[in-house]
């Protein structure tokens, strides 16, 4: 895929794009093998990695409906056992659930912007999946925010801010172009070209080596 006039990256360096929401269950499982991967990748240092948000569900203050919380809950329990994930499942009797994840993607925004992004997904991810405590409230992303080292009141005002809501739906209009088929995805930005890259969600070497490789094709 050729970018066209939707360069996302100004940069020589070849970039892999991480795309994500921080609500989205299955990037819960790629967690521990994303970590090993980007780890690998930066000590390369032949790769600049970059996370994108792809949003996952719209703002909203209705109850998830008890069909959705079933097909969720069946997709934890999959994901558990597929991959070894844990999850506590606690969250769907202690919570009350919503469609609603950009919440969580304007808080990686604010601190993306801190160069925190990293630390905010493991937050979300941590206080949803194993904590029990539901990232669409905005309490529990100001507790979040807190504990990774922002100025809470600040970013209290921000995730009420316009200006932010209009960076969260450019990034997402922009990641919709992108060639993806949901999340996580992985996208390797090389030469002015798009191309997706597989997802190992247990081998982070396998992917690796396909980074490595399409770099070395275009060398």
């Amino acid at each position: 895929m050729e970018l066209d006039n939707m360069q996302i990256n100004n940069n020589r360096k070849p970039t892999l794009y991480y795309v994500y929401d921080p609500m989205c269950s299955w990037c819960w499982g790629y967690a521990v093998t994303w970590q090993k991967l980007r780890t690998a990748l930066e000590e390369s240092a032949m790769i600049s990695v970059q996370y994108r948000l792809g949003g996952l569900a719209p703002d909203s203050n209705e109850p998830m409906p008890q069909e959705m919380q079933n097909f969720l809950q069946q997709t934890w329990h999959k994901i558990s056992t597929q991959l070894g994930t844990e999850f506590n499942h606690d969250f769907w009797a202690h919570c009350q659930p919503r469609r609603s994840t950009y919440p969580a993607c304007r808080a990686a925004l604010i601190a993306r912007e801190a160069g925190l992004e990293q630390q905010m997904l493991q937050g979300i991810q941590t206080a949803y999946y194993l904590q029990a405590k539901n990232p669409s409230d905005l309490d529990t992303l100001v507790d979040l925010a807190d504990s990774i080292g922002l100025n809470s009141a600040s970013f209290k005002q921000q995730m009420k801010s316009e200006s932010l809501n209009t960076s969260l739906m450019n990034e997402i209009s922009t990641v919709r172009q992108l060639p993806i088929q949901g999340f996580p995805s992985l996208v390797l930005e090389l030469e002015n070209q798009l191309t997706p890259i597989t997802l190992d969600y247990q081998h982070w070497q396998t992917t690796f080596e396909q980074v490595m490789n399409e770099i070395a094709l275009n060398k």
